[in-house]
């Protein structure tokens, strides 16, 4: 059960997660989960972020969430996936 707006009450499978999903995507594309990046703003990503080699909160995201992330990017409105991208994978 997680929440990703204040209205929206979530209920799945224990296994159902984005964490889980991420590391299914990553075995079956052999990428080892040191290698992997995930950005979220709301408490639906948690387990995503805590799972991935670099766990990212947006600029917008939840407290909570900012406080269990490896990182802290900008708003989704500055670009902060680009950010990540730029800083991260192209290192520019």
């Amino acid at each position: 059960m997680t929440k990703s707006k204040p209205d929206y009450l979530e209920f799945m499978h224990p296994e159902g997660t984005k964490g889980h999903a991420l590391r299914f995507l990553a075995a079956h594309y052999g990428i080892p989960m040191e290698e992997t990046i995930a950005l979220g703003d709301a408490m639906n990503d948690h387990e995503m972020v805590q799972a991935a080699g670099l766990g990212v909160a947006m600029g917008n995201a939840v407290p909570a969430l900012k406080e269990i992330a490896d990182f802290v990017t900008l708003s989704n409105n500055e670009d902060g996936v680009k950010h990540v991208l730029e800083k991260f994978v192209l290192n520019v």
